[in-house]
């Protein structure tokens, strides 16, 4: 799912990349009067039973009000306790003795998905400098290589023609780094960063080799691989040149908040690193970026509500920081830099939807309004170039492009007028702006929808032309033109229209109400579930399922108010617009309460574990992936990751009227002696934005409390953290297991046990 919505650093407890937010199994008893296949379940007397958690009582008490937790000894902060690891070792083994009987199929659906991927592919070439920068996939492997040709007429303007030249001519390929290499010794492996220096001699890249995302930087020669200098350890994957002397990097705390912004000079030891700025304030984050320019950095410290930034000049490093916009609670700036204007989008409780400003880089006091507020359009970020700037925006709740022409740099910035916007085919989609040449009048963009792979365009500003330069293959017959994509509208209980967008295999549906759906939703920090594309769902459209994503309050999908509207003591909204979304459905006869499945992951997962309790009669079957079920409990622990910077976001439980709201819809919380759905949950054990016990313990809870005999599996990964396993083929086992999972439960594996 795509979620490049928010500027900034995005946020922990979610699907995708930054360090600030909670973002992207357990068992089963089969009820007899359930009709199986023996592929399915087998008889009752040879289904196993599960695990149980030992309850020790553990009370806590605020307010005159006392909570039992009797699962809480299942936390470990060390992740050693044999007692805790016994546990989730019997829970796995219990979802692999219950998934058995399934197994052939899922190993057939999971051949399947990988058999749509072209495995030995590259990225679309982007130019940079003298050379050509790709990524390749090779047959049979799970990472890629980093790989970059000269490019053989660099004086040549780049065009949006150009091609990338192969074969026994072309200058060769390089491969500067190669994970295949590096992961061979890990059980998990991830490159969170790789910059190259802009003489283009070297590069640094942060590794991650448990998944705790608490990386180690290497600097290596670009062409020879040596490495140059010791290795940065325990920081994370901001990193930026400063220079081709030097690196910025940041480090976290205890509670592995990044607090700290330092400067390394190459060949220095670590221990003499000089620390550019300290965030003492624990609601505050860091975060770092590099101008389009590569001639100043940006450090940010940001809360929920607040962001305020400071600059460094490359070339003048020794002055140290300077402060480009002051820190004022609810004021939020993002800064970017082109010939003697630094450029701030900046957002307030009055101009929700920010608004973008531009100040002399020797007066950063006086500013000039280009981009005004609209209540209407939301400006997400914006890229700069020597002659244009690009922003990406969203309007009536999907993404934009809107392109402006600046004046010569010496010209004085009045406003902007005259925006050129790129059209989309697609009724719902996905775009994002991606790394394009700051000297350059090509805009490369990454476009996709339910129904269209992705696709890297690079976009003439001056001409309006756009240019294919890269669409995913995707083997196996697939024909865009078989599935039919809509956006659809439901009515919330305040009456507020919640946009629905949804994909099918028209072949194949009825729309009469017999269909099965996915159901997916998210609703949290402003991020935006846009609708992409992703091969592996094919293998539940082609077997007749209507896959939609609710884009419910709490995301950011219709502007900020969306997401002011879904947080803070306004938070069930996102609940009760997923169930207002799936009883549309429903009612419209896309599915039934008895095909209906649901999904969410991290913060999502708070969703599917909220509306379970709240409507556990309107689902089929619920999968959970790493969800932050523990909410109460996790907000009042300020010695638990991301917990103090996010009581901006849900609310600060040591407050009474937080306190009681929260514990209203925190799952586990509100687990209640009922009928319950078939629930897969996910956890990673060293997941560092929900912590694997959280998940734990709700499975704990809901196989103590629910009167059902429907399936309930966990599958905690025991190497790896809150994105799963690190190989690309690794993960589609993840989507293996799920579809199997979820077929299962409509009862919809063939008796062979055959995909």
């Amino acid at each position: 799912m795509n979620s490049n919505c928010i500027g900034g650093v995005l946020h922990l407890r979610l699907l995708l990349f930054s360090t600030s937010h909670r973002i992207l199994a357990a068992h089963p008893k089969i009820s007899a009067s359930r009709r199986h296949s023996t592929a399915t379940m087998g008889s009752r007397s040879q289904l196993p039973s599960p695990p149980l958690a030992e309850k020790v009582k553990h009370e806590m008490e605020l307010f005159g009000d006392v909570r039992v937790d009797n699962y809480y000894w299942l936390r470990d902060d060390s992740r050693k306790n044999p007692k805790v690891i016994s546990y989730l070792q019997q829970e796995n083994a219990y979802t692999e003795a219950m998934m058995s009987g399934t197994k052939k199929f899922e190993d057939e659906i999971y051949a399947e998905i990988r058999g749509r991927i072209k495995e030995d592919d590259i990225s679309a070439p982007l130019r940079k400098g003298p050379y050509y920068y790709y990524s390749r996939t090779l047959e049979g492997k799970e990472y890629v290589q980093y790989c970059r040709r000269p490019i053989p007429n660099r004086d040549a303007p780049s065009s949006v023609h150009d091609t990338m030249p192969s074969g026994p001519d072309a200058p060769p390929e390089h491969v500067i780094l190669d994970e295949n290499v590096k992961a061979q010794e890990h059980g998990f492996y991830r490159i969170g960063a790789f910059k190259v220096s802009p003489n283009h001699k070297m590069v640094a890249y942060a590794e991650d080799t448990k998944g705790d995302e608490i990386y180690t930087v290497y600097v290596i020669d670009a062409e020879n691989q040596a490495p140059i200098g010791k290795p940065l350890v325990g920081v994370t994957s901001n990193l930026e040149w400063a220079g081709n002397d030097a690196l910025v990097y940041i480090t976290m705390d205890e509670i592995l908040r990044p607090d700290k912004a330092w400067l390394h000079k190459l060949g220095a030891d670590q221990s003499n690193d000089s620390c550019l700025y300290h965030e003492k304030d624990d609601m505050f984050s860091l975060g770092l970026e590099a101008s389009e320019s590569e001639k100043f950095l940006f450090i940010a410290s940001e809360s929920k509500i607040t962001r305020f930034v400071f600059y460094l000049e490359v070339s003048k490093l020794e002055e140290g920081l300077k402060v480009l916009t002051p820190r004022i609670i609810g004021i939020d700036t993002s800064v970017s830099h082109r010939g003697n204007h630094f450029f701030i989008q900046r957002r307030s409780d009055e101009f929700f939807n920010s608004e973008l400003l531009a100040c002399l880089v020797d007066n950063t006091s006086a500013t000039t309004v280009l981009i005004p507020h609209r209540a209407s359009v939301k400006i997400q970020y914006i890229k700069l170039f020597s002659d244009h700037l690009a922003a990406s925006e969203r309007e009536e709740g999907l993404p934009k492009i809107t392109v402006y022409h600046l004046p010569e740099v010496e010209e004085p910035l009045i406003n902007l007028e005259g925006g050129k916007s790129v059209q989309f085919i697609d009724p719902v989609y996905s775009v994002d702006l991606s790394v394009s040449q700051f000297s350059s009048t090509i805009l490369r963009f990454s476009y996709s929808s339910l129904r269209m792979p992705n696709s890297v365009y690079d976009y003439d500003m001056n001409t309006g032309e756009s240019v294919l330069k890269k669409i995913e293959t995707v083997l196996g017959g697939f024909d865009a033109s078989n599935y039919v994509t809509k956006r659809k509208w439901a009515t919330a209980s305040d009456g507020t229209e919640i946009p629905i967008s949804i994909v099918y295999q028209k072949n194949l549906v009825k729309l009469d109400g017999s269909d099965p759906m996915l159901l997916y939703g998210y609703g949290s920090y402003e991020i935006c579930i846009d609708p992409d594309f992703e091969a592996s769902r094919l293998s539940l459209l082609d077997r007749g399922f209507i896959f939609a994503i609710a884009h419910i309050r709490g995301g950011g999908e219709m502007g900020r108010q969306w997401y002011e509207n879904g947080k803070f003591l306004k938070k069930k909204n996102t609940f009760t617009d997923f169930i207002s979304c799936a009883e549309y459905l429903i009612e419209q006869k896309y599915c039934s309460k008895e095909k209906l499945c649901i999904e969410g992951r991290s913060a999502g997962g708070l969703l599917i574990g909220a509306v379970l309790n709240m409507r556990p009669d309107l689902w089929k079957a619920a999968v959970a992936g790493v969800p932050f079920v523990d909410v109460l409990t996790t907000m009042l622990d300020p010695t638990i990751p991301l917990t103090t910077s996010e009581w901006e976001e849900w609310g600060d439980p040591r407050k009474e009227e937080f306190y009681f709201y929260m514990k209203s819809y925190s799952p586990v919380d509100n687990v209640k002696a009922q009928n319950y759905p078939d629930i897969l949950v996910t956890a990673g054990l060293h997941d560092p934005r929900v912590m694997y016990s959280e998940p734990a313990k709700f499975v704990a809870k809901l196989r103590d409390m629910k009167t059902d005999d429907n399936m309930l599996l966990f599958k905690c990964e025991l190497g790896a953290g809150h994105f799963s396993k690190s190989g690309r083929f690794e993960r589609l086992q993840e989507d293996a297991m799920t579809y199997t999972f979820m077929l299962k439960a409509l009862n919809m594996i063939p008796a062979s046990g055959s995909a």
